[in-house]
């Protein structure tokens, strides 16, 4: 009986055997975290970075600044502040 909850709980909380255990006996509890917004979050920032660098480079080689590549970085970081928005001040997106 005590075998069976033990093994539902490894299962819950979604660690190897040895990670609950440890985990368990040192904090006395298991803290699951959902990082799914923090990886859109950090993909949405390397989308910017690629953005900026080609914009970068576009205007070296002919030294123009081109409205559609500002309008996509713009884009892009209303995108990064609805994630911050809903991820760390918890506020549900804005309706599309």
């Amino acid at each position: 009986m005590e075998k069976k909850m033990l093994d539902e709980r490894i299962e819950s909380s979604g660690c190897t055997k040895g990670q609950y255990l440890r985990s368990m006996s040192i904090d006395g509890y298991i803290v699951r975290v959902d990082s799914s917004d923090l990886k859109n979050l950090i993909f949405e920032v390397n989308k910017i970075g690629t953005n900026i660098n080609q914009i970068a480079h576009k205007i070296n080689l002919d030294n123009q600044v081109y409205q559609t590549d500002m309008d996509e970085i713009k884009e892009d970081v209303d995108k990064i502040w609805q994630l911050l928005r809903r991820s760390i001040l918890h506020q549900p997106s804005p309706k599309q």
